[in-house]
């Protein structure tokens, strides 16, 4: 079955120099734009830079009890959320495990968005038994871009009919850009100033010639996965399938994580009355979680000492690497990094990593496991919190 393309295909295809496509849930979407990703993911931290998020899994979700079918799903509360609020949250199995991780947006009194990294749809319908809610799946005919970067209010305040500036953290509104109706919301990918888009996909290619047209003067820059791949993990964002596994897919067990050993405590609310997976978390929360997701900092002098024992300057990973790694405390293994980058930015070689809780303490020495010229070595790191890259103007 060949790959869907998205509403914005028209325009981005024609500027893939590269030629350098990759599967999105079902859609073809440009890994980098030019040659090379570096420009791409500079535009983010010193510009703008415009994404095409389309392949999100997005759910419409009306109703007199569409309120009460997300606050039974997601682990947090959904009842007492704003208009024009969103909420990013995990939701989970039975078990308390994490089925996937997404947004949920309140469009209205009784209209919700809810996007996701994977399909949602069956797990919607089999919660919603004996509720007045209708779930609507909108993937293809809703795009998303996503603006972000330092100049990315000022491009969009040019462009809108509606006052910005006063738009705060995971809020949305209602606008007009050059006319065409779209719901703006202040959130992204990248843990930076940003925005996310959302249109009809009839209004799609309008849309991104009105933002480039106004986005050309500050530096604005579409941007591919390889440059967002970086950012995401400065800004200690998981992946799913990368940095943890569904409980729907997982095959054992010892693959599958709960919101406390995902770094995601802050998203669980455990006042609510009832939510799927809630027991099993609070008895959780009263032992403690096994495992933690950290960050790592891996020490440079170690590693130029390991490359210099062969003769060579140190090599470093121009793009982030989504592979297991392990991580030792002295011989033992207490847990594995699952993707990694150099920050052009922070100067510093991060990763993310699943350690064992007795070994995550901001602090903890340990080891990474990496390959100098064919052979497996250990680097010095040590665990620090996340995210790596935290700007002040992401929400003020």
């Amino acid at each position: 079955m060949p790959l869907k393309v998205t509403p914005f295909h028209p325009r981005t295809a024609p500027l893939c120099e590269s030629q350098a496509w990759r599967r999105w849930a079902g859609f073809q979407v440009a890994s980098s734009y030019e040659l090379l990703h570096d420009r791409e993911y500079h535009a983010i931290r010193s510009s703008a830079a415009l994404l095409d998020v389309s392949p999100l899994y997005k759910y419409l979700i009306t109703g007199k009890d569409a309120a009460r079918l997300l606050h039974r799903i997601i682990t947090r509360d959904v009842e007492n959320m704003k208009v024009g609020q969103v909420l990013y949250t995990p939701w989970c199995d039975a078990t308390g495990k994490v089925i996937d991780d997404g947004t949920v947006s309140r469009l209205d009194e009784r209209v919700f968005r809810m996007t996701a990294a994977d399909p949602n749809i069956r797990w919607l319908h089999l919660n919603a038994r004996g509720l007045d809610v209708k779930i609507e799946e909108v993937s293809e005919s809703t795009a998303a871009l996503a603006l972000q970067g330092p100049n990315s209010r000022a491009i969009l305040q040019q462009l809108s009919d509606t006052d910005l500036s006063g738009l705060k953290y995971f809020r949305l509104t209602r606008a007009k850009l050059r006319g065409i109706p779209v719901t703006v919301s202040r959130t992204g990918y990248t843990g930076d100033l940003g925005y996310e888009v959302w249109v009809d996909a009839a209004q799609a290619v309008p849309l991104w010639d009105a933002v480039i047209d106004a986005g050309t003067p500050y530096g604005i820059t579409p941007c591919g996965m390889l440059g967002l791949d970086m950012a995401r993990i400065e800004a200690g964002l998981m992946l799913l399938e990368v940095d943890y596994f569904s409980a729907h897919h997982a095959l054992i067990e010892a693959q599958k994580s709960s919101p406390f050993e995902l770094n995601l405590a802050w998203t669980v609310n455990l006042k609510k009355e009832w939510f799927v997976g809630k027991p099993p978390l609070v008895e959780e929360a009263a032992r403690g979680p096994a495992w933690q997701f950290v960050g790592l900092e891996v020490g440079w002098d170690s590693l130029e000492r390991l490359y210099a024992e062969v003769g060579l300057p140190p090599r470093l990973p121009a793009a982030a690497w989504r592979t297991s790694v392990p991580v030792y405390v002295y011989d033992t293994q207490v847990g594995y990094a699952t993707s990694g980058v150099w920050s052009p930015l922070l100067k510093k070689y991060i990763a993310l990593a699943h350690v064992q809780s007795t070994h995550a303490a901001p602090g903890t020495p340990v080891e990474m496991e990496v390959t100098v010229e064919h052979h497996r070595k250990r680097a010095a790191a040590r665990v620090v919190p996340t995210p790596f890259f935290n700007p002040e103007r992401k929400r003020a």
